[in-house]
């Protein structure tokens, strides 16, 4: 390691600190940090932090171009920070990158289609069968809860109340912790893949409620590449692409549907829909009033029979 990339290192880690006893989660931002340091050392490079560096470290990822803009910007703050304890630090133009504002449509899947998603969890890993029983159950808890696909894999043992049918979802997207209650459903499902998971692992690694095939809990990754393989195998990469995060509108706009059939006051109920979801207001619920054409028509025929209030 040059004397650069260990300077670098540790100041990296002191910033973590920093942010950290500010308050702030800082768990992506610090993983950018340290794969920068891991770059520096691989390329050998010798400093000072230039603009050129962060560029070309922005660049070395693959991916979204909105993705390059966020890593730049973590850069931009840490080398502000950095020009402290070494001068020659260059400043990180704000708007390196163009951001894109396009956000892909949710795709919001039928019961059929939610029933195939389910049904090909089973196919995945034939040899392994709790990973297929994981990815069903945490597939069938996206789309009954609302949760944040980091939320379901956050969960611990201790958060799923399966008597009570309760979670406990903890220091989330708005660093607060929120009790989500569940279906009955749903509670028995999770109590069934508990039941296979104790079975599978007796002595369990960690706290995690759901867990990979080698018995440590199951992260954000494992998550993603098993949902690409079970979407695959679902046959649902021919069309409009399929995200987890999906399964949280699809559960909004199926929510929000049932009560404008029922003839609610929507209005008046989506504070209670942003507090389960997780939302910081109620405003951001109500995103999901557009989340669907089938919300939409619903929607309209219903202010068309109460003479435009809906």
């Amino acid at each position: 390691m040059t004397a650069f990339a260990r300077f670098l290192d540790e100041k990296a880690e002191c910033y973590i600190e920093l942010r950290h006893s500010l308050g702030y989660a800082f768990s992506k931002q610090a993983g950018t940090l340290r794969a920068f340091v891991r770059y520096v050392e691989r390329a050998q490079f010798d400093g000072p932090a230039t603009r050129t560096l962060a560029l070309d470290f922005a660049l070395s990822f693959s991916g979204a171009a909105n993705s390059r803009v966020t890593r730049h910007g973590v850069l931009r703050r840490f080398y502000e920070y950095l020009a402290v304890y070494d001068a020659r630090t260059e400043v990180l133009e704000r708007r390196a990158f163009p951001r894109s504002k396009a956000i892909p449509p949710p795709r919001i899947l039928s019961e059929a289609e939610l029933t195939s998603l389910i049904d090909a969890c089973a196919r995945i890993s034939p040899s392994i069968p709790l990973r297929g029983r994981t990815m069903a159950t945490l597939i069938g808890l996206l789309a009954s809860s609302g949760l944040r696909s980091g939320e379901v894999v956050g969960l611990d043992r201790s958060d799923v109340d399966l008597t009570n049918g309760v979670l406990l979802v903890r220091k989330t997207k708005f660093r607060k912790d929120r009790l989500v209650p569940v279906h009955t459903t749903t509670q028995a499902a999770l109590g069934c893949y508990a039941r296979e998971r104790d079975a599978a692992f007796p002595t369990p690694k960690d706290q995690g409620f759901f867990l990979s095939s080698r018995g440590n809990r199951l992260s954000a990754t494992g998550l993603q590449n098993g949902f690409a393989e079970v979407r695959k195998l679902a046959d649902f990469d021919g069309g409009k692409p399929l995200r987890p995060h999906d399964l949280r509108h699809r559960f909004a706009v199926t929510r929000l549907s049932l009560w404008h059939q029922q003839r609610a006051d929507v209005q008046a109920l989506l504070p209670l829909l942003a507090t389960y979801l997780g939302h910081a207001s109620y405003s951001d619920t109500a995103y999901y009033l557009t989340g669907s054409a089938e919300l939409l028509a619903i929607a309209a025929e219903r202010a068309a029979l109460d003479g435009g209030a809906a």
